[in-house]
């Protein structure tokens, strides 16, 4: 990747200011080589917003407008930031990556595997530095457990899981009135919407993309029950007029399972219209032990003192706070600093940006790719068709047209 010459600093435009946005385009302002000189939502107010947080805190000027191609327009960009809504966020990026800028697309789920294909196809015609935005890659916990996998603790990964545990109900009724692309999506469809949270650090766990992918999908929906109760034991409809009698498609827990080709499998979990705690529920499954993110613990199979292996009989022995392998951690996450950890997502956010920064200032190549965005929000789609299936396995297309069985290993702390 070529590296991009810079006169002063990177010169960013931020296009979506929703909730995400907003706070992301607040952290990104903040690094010190950072410029943002265009802002874009298709809300007016947002822009105006944005707008005025800025010029209130740096002498540069800002453009702002709620026609996103007025910003790949604007000369003044070196590189862009997407975080607009699930159907428009991939043709953003692509239209993005034809004009030759630099883009930092956020996560959702795909609508269909043909615009996963136009945008990895947009990506090797024009080779624009792209990154996906999957911060839970960065996450403490994720990188605890990547590198512990990388040194054998756990032994060969065989299994798998993780989940979106997160009661959205407030957020999704609200639709209507916080201007939030939830609504319509849950009222529509049924998938797993929202799998890349979980999918990403297993992803990177197994090498997938990378000495082994994705073979299949299979998805399971429960009945959407949780919002409709919800309504009505709070009376949503006297805010919202359209909420009465309103029917949702989004089953309230969805269950999909994905097969390799390296033999492993993975299971994720989307919970997020029933009364809960959030949960990412990072498990770690090999032949030598285990990780459990919601218990912070591992498991390690050991010899005992006869020579043998007996874990069932020595579970006090093998058992283990996860802090206690923290020596294992990365070293962003060693000499992480307070104003990191306050900079979003308890540090997940700072990092992720930086390496975005990093990826394009010193034209490296981002260590979550255009197969990776691809792969990852594919699940959604084939999701959806397998639920219509009863469940039925459908095919994960190989985004990389057999370059995985080739392609080295890159982990998000390379940068």
């Amino acid at each position: 990747m070529a590296k991009v010459v810079l006169m002063k600093k990177l010169r960013m435009g931020v296009i979506g200011l929703g909730g995400r946005g907003y706070g992301m385009m607040r952290g990104l302002s903040k690094h010190p080589e950072v410029e943002i000189v265009a802002v874009c939502d298709e809300y007016q107010d947002r822009v105006d917003r944005a707008v005025e947080y800025l010029n209130e805190r740096f002498d540069y000027s800002v453009f702002g407008d709620v026609d996103y191609k007025k910003i790949l327009d604007h000369e003044g960009v070196d590189a862009i930031y997407v975080a607009t809504a699930w159907e428009s966020h991939i043709r953003i990026a692509i239209d993005a990556l034809k004009k030759g800028i630099p883009t930092a697309l956020e996560v959702g789920g795909a609508y269909s595997v043909e615009e996963c294909w136009e945008l990895v196809r947009t990506w090797e015609s024009t080779k624009t530095p792209f990154m996906f935005m999957e911060n839970c890659c960065f996450g403490k916990d994720e990188l605890l457990a990547t590198s512990m996998a990388r040194k054998g603790l756990f032994g060969e990964i065989i299994h798998c899981s993780g989940a979106y545990s997160h009661d959205l109900r407030e957020e999704i009724t609200s639709g209507n009135i916080k201007r939030h692309y939830r609504l319509r999506n849950y009222r529509l469809r049924n998938c797993e919407n929202y799998p890349t949270h979980e999918l990403g650090p297993i992803a990177k766990i197994l090498d997938i993309n990378r000495g082994n992918r994705i073979i299949s999908v299979s998805s399971f929906a429960t009945k959407a029950a949780g919002l409709k109760s919800y309504i009505e034991e709070n009376k949503l409809w006297e805010q919202d007029e359209t909420l009465a009698n309103t029917e949702f498609a989004q089953g309230d827990v969805v269950h999909t399972i994905l097969t390799c080709a390296g033999g492993q499998t993975i299971v994720l979990k989307l919970d997020t219209t029933l009364p809960r705690a959030y949960s990412r529920e990072l498990n770690v499954r090999g032949t030598k032990g285990l990780y459990n993110m919601d218990s912070n613990s591992v498991f390690i199979d050991k010899k005992n003192e006869e020579g043998g292996f007996n874990a069932s009989a020595n579970f006090k022995k093998f058992f283990g706070n996860a802090s206690e392998y923290e020596d294992s951690l990365p070293d962003i996450w060693k000499n992480v600093t307070p104003e990191q950890l306050k900079a979003g997502h308890g540090g997940m956010d700072y990092f992720e940006l930086r390496c975005f920064i990093e990826c394009v200032i010193n034209g490296v190549e981002p260590p979550i790719d255009v197969y990776d965005a691809a792969t990852w929000m594919a699940v959604s789609a084939l999701s959806e068709q397998s639920i219509k299936m009863g469940g039925a396995p459908v095919a994960m297309p190989d985004f990389t047209c057999g370059e995985w069985v080739r392609r080295q290993r890159r982990d998000v702390v390379e940068i």
